[in-house]
């Protein structure tokens, strides 16, 4: 991955976000000790405000671009970077922010803020593979902290991570936990979400909220049709697509689909 005796340089990169995909990397603490012996952690402003110029071996990027000097910016990272990984639903679909994608920017701006002058953002929030090639995508709101220990060993040893992309269906019934919707008749967005959380609100009596994002080919259709059947409004459906992964395409043409 470098030149012979020295180290891959590692850099994370922040676009807007709520740093929590960030803070997961944090929170990795002895593996993350572990790798920072194979590793140089060359740009991290999270974590330290020593820098180390590019090129970098692999860039992690949190967060969507919502600005147009973001939109530069990110050029300039995906240049400096042989490998350019996203991680979490803001960087890999837009974000909870993309909520602005399905309404008027410029009419809320003057209910939000007191000085609407001041502002200066797009009318959309974009993933960051919308404007530059992403080698690989890390789903969450936030991420799962094993799946970046994978991701980054893996880059670190010339391999490909193994990262799931199977329904939360599949997690659980791999802990054991019966279906929410089949036993007791509560919504749930696991067969159309990914998994990677460890199925955690099934787990504890409560349907999926969709934080990783649509699986590979949902049946968007399908999950409509069993909300239904449980007495579940189409708008209601809407609002629980509309979340962190509102901008994912399957569900963003579902929820569109559903408001026609």
């Amino acid at each position: 991955m470098t030149s012979v005796g020295s180290k891959p340089k590692l850099a994370v990169w922040k676009f807007a976000s709520c740093d929590g995909c960030q803070l997961t990397f944090l929170d990795c603490e002895d593996e993350l000790l572990a790798m920072a012996e194979g590793m140089e952690i060359a740009y991290f402003p999270e974590a330290t405000s020593a820098e180390v110029e590019g090129p970098y071996d692999v860039s992690l990027v949190e967060g969507s671009i919502t600005t147009a000097h973001d939109a530069e910016r990110i050029h300039e990272i995906r240049e400096q970077s042989r490998l350019l990984v996203t991680i979490g639903a803001c960087a890999t679909s837009g974000g909870i922010q993309a909520l602005r994608n399905v309404a008027d920017v410029r009419e809320w701006i003057p209910l939000v803020y007191a000085t609407p002058g001041f502002i200066s953002t797009l009318e959309t929030s974009t993933p960051i593979a919308d404007h530059v090639q992403v080698d690989l995508e890390l789903r969450g709101c936030p991420i799962s902290k094993s799946q970046l220990v994978e991701t980054v060993s893996a880059l670190l040893n010339a391999r490909r991570p193994r990262i799931p992309t199977t329904s939360v269906c599949v997690e659980c019934k791999a802990r054991g936990t019966p279906c929410v919707a089949v036993a007791e008749g509560t919504p749930c967005l696991g067969p159309v979400t990914q998994s990677g959380c460890g199925a955690i609100c099934p787990a504890y009596g409560r349907g999926c909220y969709g934080c990783f994002g649509p699986m590979e080919s949902p049946n968007m259709a399908a999950l409509a049709r069993q909300w239904r059947e449980l007495g579940v409004e189409n708008a209601d459906l809407v609002r629980a697509l509309r979340t962190f992964n509102a901008n994912a395409p399957a569900f963003r043409d579902a929820s569109a689909e559903l408001t026609r």
